[in-house]
C-alpha cells in the first residue's frame, strides 16, 4: 500500500506536533506554512533583510528530522542564542534559512537545499512567494497591519472579524500541486489567525477545497488565546474555517484528557481557558486523550509567544490513523 499523502497547513508548535505524529506514522509529509510573521527573532531578521520570515518554516524542518537518528538536527534548527550581542534571541535555524535565502533569492529554493543538506523526508512550503503581511479587521471596524499586534495585550480585547494578507497575493504553486495530490489535509492546531488562518485566507484555496476528495481534517485547540481567541469555542473556530474553505471539514478532532491543574493555573493567570467543546454529537467528530501532560516554559530570551501545552504526537498519530482507516 502506498504511503498516505499527508498535507499539514499552519505553522509553529502545533505543526510541529502534527508533523511528529506523521513522521511516526512513515506517511509523506508537505507542511504549507504561513509567512506573515512580524515578531521576535523571525521579525527582527525581516526587518534588516526584507526576506520572507523563516521562524514556522524552520520549526517545520526541524519536525521532519527523525526522532531518533537526528536528534542534533532538530537541536541545531531550534537552538536560540542566549548572549553575545546582536545574537541574544536569535534562532540558528533562522539564521541557517536566511543565508540560504540569501544566497537562492527564493523562500521556497532555500527550504529545498536545507531540506537536502539535513537529510530530512518531507518538504516544506511557504503558503506564497511573495512577501506579505498579516491584515488584522476588528469586529468595531478598525483595520491594523502586523502579525506582532495580535500579541498585544489591551485589558478588554476587541472580537477579531477576519484577517487577510496584504498585498494581495497568490497561493505558492508547490502548495497548489500539494494539496490537489492530498490524501488527507490536516489543520491546525496552532495560532488560530497568525498560522491557521493565515494559510486560509488566499483566492485560491475554496476551489481547491471544494475540489478536493482529501479527507480535510481540522484539530481543535486546547486553550484560548486572550488576545485573538477570547472565549470562542469549538464551533466558533470551525465557523471561521469553514467559511474560508468554502466547504465543511469531513473530521474534527477534539481532546477528551482533562488539563492538568498547573497548566489551567498557568494559563488562567494571562486570562486563557480551555476552548469549550461545544460540538455535541456529531459524526463528524473524534474525541480523544490527545494531551503531553508536560508543561513548556519557553527560554529566557524567547521573544515569541508559546503555548505551555500541547498535543501528545503519539497519541494524534492514532486518530489520524483511525481516519484514514
Amino acid at each position: 500500500m502506498n504511503k498516505p499523502k499527508a498535507v499539514v497547513m499552519g505553522g509553529g508548535t502545533g505543526t510541529f506536533t502534527v508533523v511528529s505524529a506523521l513522521k511516526y506514522l512513515n506517511w509523506d509529509i508537505t507542511t504549507i506554512i504561513a509567512v506573515s510573521d512580524s515578531g521576535g527573532s523571525t521579525g527582527r531578521i525581516r526587518d534588516e533583510f526584507g526576506f520572507q520570515p523563516v521562524g514556522d518554516l524552520r520549526q517545520s524542518l526541524a519536525a521532519l528530522a527523525d526522532i531518533d537518528g537526528q536528534e542534533w538536527i532538530q537541536n541545531i534548527l531550534l537552538y536560540r542564542f542566549e548572549k553575545g550581542t546582536g545574537l541574544k534571541g536569535h534562532n540558528l535555524g533562522n539564521l541557517i534559512l536566511t543565508a540560504l535565502q540569501d544566497m537562492t533569492g527564493s523562500t521556497t529554493k532555500s527550504l529545498e537545499i536545507a531540506e537536502k543538506v539535513f537529510n530530512l523526508t518531507g518538504t516544506v512550503i511557504p503558503v506564497t512567494e511573495n512577501t506579505v503581511d498579516l491584515e488584522i479587521h476588528y469586529s468595531n471596524g478598525n483595520v491594523v497591519v502586523g502579525e506582532h499586534i495580535l500579541d498585544e495585550n489591551p485589558e478588554e480585547p476587541v472580537a477579531i472579524d477576519h484577517v487577510a494578507l496584504t498585498p494581495q497575493c497568490s497561493l505558492n504553486p508547490k502548495a497548489v500541486q500539494a494539496l490537489t495530490e492530498a490524501d488527507i489535509i490536516i489543520i491546525g492546531p496552532g495560532d488560530f489567525y497568525a498560522s491557521i488562518m493565515a494559510t486560509l485566507v488566499l483566492p485560491e484555496i475554496p476551489d481547491l477545497f471544494r475540489n478536493s476528495t482529501a479527507k480535510k481534517v481540522y484539530i481543535a485547540n486546547l486553550m484560548t488565546r486572550f488576545t485573538q481567541t477570547n472565549g470562542m469555542t469549538t464551533s466558533d473556530h470551525l465557523k471561521k474555517i469553514e467559511a474560508a474553505l468554502g466547504t465543511d471539514v469531513t473530521h474534527i478532532v477534539i481532546n477528551s484528557d482533562e488539563i492538568p491543574a498547573d497548566a489551567l493555573q498557568l494559563y488562567a493567570s494571562v486570562k486563557e481557558y480551555p476552548v469549550e467543546d461545544d460540538m455535541g454529537e456529531n459524526n463528524k467528530v473524534l474525541r480523544a486523550p490527545l494531551i503531553n501532560t508536560k508543561v513548556h516554559h519557553k527560554k529566557k530570551h524567547d521573544r515569541a509567544y508559546r503555548s505551555l501545552l500541547r498535543h501528545d504526537y503519539k497519541k494524534l498519530a492514532a486518530v489520524l490513523k483511525q481516519i484514514m482507516e
